[in-house]
């Protein structure tokens, strides 16, 4: 007879191991590099694209919260400063708390939409509607 210790080994070996839980919105990292006192920025399009908001938008915020200006060369933007991925990672993260994700039920199924000069945000996944500030 098997003793409870050996049973819950012996169960722990054959049950998978928990692996690392992924969400279906995962918002892609910047791609980038600094080049003397200027940073480059690859992917904001791409970024963009995915979190399904104009890539004027997003840039207009990451300006705004950098507190720098930019310029588009080609395929890409050249900030003037030098951040870090990383700095620029949680702006993206702030802009999707507040313009992509729903309020109430934190969801990002949202579209925005102008009506009137009034910017709102409307939530496919739960319905709620509300205003933004942009």
């Amino acid at each position: 007879m098997m003793e409870y210790d050996d049973l819950v080994k012996r169960m722990e070996k054959l049950l998978p191991g928990k692996g690392e839980e992924k969400t279906r919105f995962e918002v892609p990292k910047v791609k980038g590099r600094i080049q003397g006192k200027k940073t480059m920025i690859i992917n904001l399009k791409a970024i963009a694209d995915f979190l399904d908001r104009d890539e004027k938008l997003l840039l207009k915020f990451l300006l705004k919260e950098l507190g720098t200006k930019a310029i588009k060369e080609s395929t890409h933007y050249v900030l003037t400063g030098k951040f870090s991925a990383q700095l620029i990672n949680e702006k993206i993260d702030k802009f999707v708390n507040e313009f992509v994700k729903c309020r109430e039920c934190k969801k990002p199924d949202t579209k925005m939409t102008k009506h009137d000069r009034i910017n709102s945000i409307k939530c496919m996944a739960c319905g709620a509607k509300y205003p933004i500030r942009i």
